[in-house]
């Protein structure tokens, strides 16, 4: 039986995660509220833009409900997910979720206009991953417990920490399905 993963879906490229989660044989559900967190086995954070992500998370009581989730299920955030799930910010006083042992700084790589696309070797994922980034942050340091899996010039821009897995870009916007593989899979293996 495949695993239920929820996609928060209050702002981003949720309809893309939810396709690539499906085609890496998951069921997927769209989390709005804290009721849809019920039965689900894994998380999925999507891009968008952070500050207004925890607004709308604290709106719809959402923020407490993830928090608590997360204290047991797996959780991936991607770009603005990873900046919700670090315990660290630059330039602003306190984390959001505060559940991966990182640094980070939002914006890293410029503006909308900056975007770009990036081969990277992400590791036990894919040696050669094309990473989408868009107003991306990127990992400044990581704790002794966090797995650095890709980096990028020099910065760290995916990694692992136990259940929790984290990038700077977007996944959902690429044909490669092996990041939300490697996700699914760690769902299974805390199930």
């Amino acid at each position: 039986m495949s695993v239920r993963i929820g996609v928060l879906a209050l702002q981003g490229a949720v309809s893309e995660h939810v396709r690539a989660l499906e085609n890496s044989g998951a069921q997927v559900s769209l989390v709005k509220d804290a009721r849809d967190l019920a039965g689900l086995s894994g998380l999925v954070l999507p891009g968008g833009e952070s500050t207004m992500m925890r607004k709308l998370m604290d709106r719809y009581g959402l923020f407490e409900a993830v928090q608590q989730f997360a204290e047991q299920k797996p959780v991936f955030g991607t770009c603005a997910g990873l900046i919700l799930m670090a315990k660290q910010i630059e330039g602003r006083k306190g984390p959001h979720l505060a559940l991966l042992d990182i640094d980070v700084k939002r914006n890293a790589f410029g503006r909308q206009v900056d975007s770009f696309e990036a081969e990277l070797s992400i590791k036990g994922v894919s040696e050669a991953y094309t990473g989408v980034f868009i107003r991306a942050p990127y990992v400044k340091s990581a704790g002794k417990n966090v797995e650095v899996l890709a980096t990028f010039e020099g910065h760290i821009v995916a990694c692992r920490q136990g259940r929790y897995l984290a990038c700077a870009f977007h996944p959902e916007l690429t044909d490669n399905p092996a990041l939300h593989r490697y996700f699914v899979d760690l769902v299974n293996a805390y199930q």
